[in-house]
């Protein structure tokens, strides 16, 4: 019989090898809550952190890490002295990326993004310079959506921005109410499904939208 430190070590390389497998169980599990079938592409997770400028961040968050695979990009865009949050609503997803990343700079927290103030507040971080998303807007109730748009802007530094990366433009109409017009739109097509990536800054004024890109 194995001991239990060996049984760990097993459950922990089951975990990590499993990547697809869970991710897409995730999304059969709980298609609204998980904005694709298959993580996103390192195409698209370039686009993501050139858009939200990580270099200069200091406090990052990330809305549903998935499995990952996104968190990793955005750490390594990231200065040695940052911190990321990353806020994933599914535990199994969650467990997932601890075990996955031992990066100091990142904390996991499962919880819902609507209470982006509480986690924040909980690991003792200040304002985010940049909150990067990929959970699905356009499939939530729109009071849900809402009350994560609100969570952002009312947590975002000054300076900060709000990154979504989504299949469908419903990110951008829900946020009307909550921001300005985005000041960044553009879209990546060598992801499956190709996604829109957003940049909304924290505080700016309403200004005519931009082409997509």
């Amino acid at each position: 019989m194995p001991s239990a430190p060996h049984s760990s070590r097993v459950r922990k390389s089951k975990i990590a090898n499993d990547a697809p497998g869970l991710f897409f169980r995730s999304f059969l599990e709980r298609p609204k809550e998980v904005g694709s079938i298959i993580p996103s592409s390192r195409f698209l997770e370039r686009r993501v952190t050139r858009c939200a400028r990580l270099d200069k961040a200091r406090v990052v968050v990330e809305l549903g890490p998935g499995t990952g695979g996104t968190t990793q990009a955005l750490l390594r865009a990231m200065r040695p002295d940052a911190k990321l949050l990353s806020i994933e609503i599914n535990p199994r997803l969650a467990e997932r990326v601890s075990h996955r990343i031992t990066d100091p700079r990142l904390i996991v927290h499962c919880g819902s993004a609507t209470d982006l103030a509480d986690a924040l507040a909980a690991y003792g971080l200040s304002a985010p310079d940049a909150v990067i998303s990929g959970i699905p807007f356009s499939t939530m109730p729109r009071p849900v959506a809402r009350g994560i748009l609100r969570a952002i802007r009312d947590n975002l530094a000054p300076t900060g921005c709000f990154v979504p990366y989504q299949v469908r433009d419903k990110v951008a109409v829900l946020a009307r109410e909550v921001f300005a017009p985005p000041s960044r739109v553009e879209l990546e097509v060598r992801n499956v499904p190709p996604m829109r990536v957003y940049r909304f800054e924290a505080g700016s004024s309403p200004s005519r939208s931009p082409r997509l890109r």
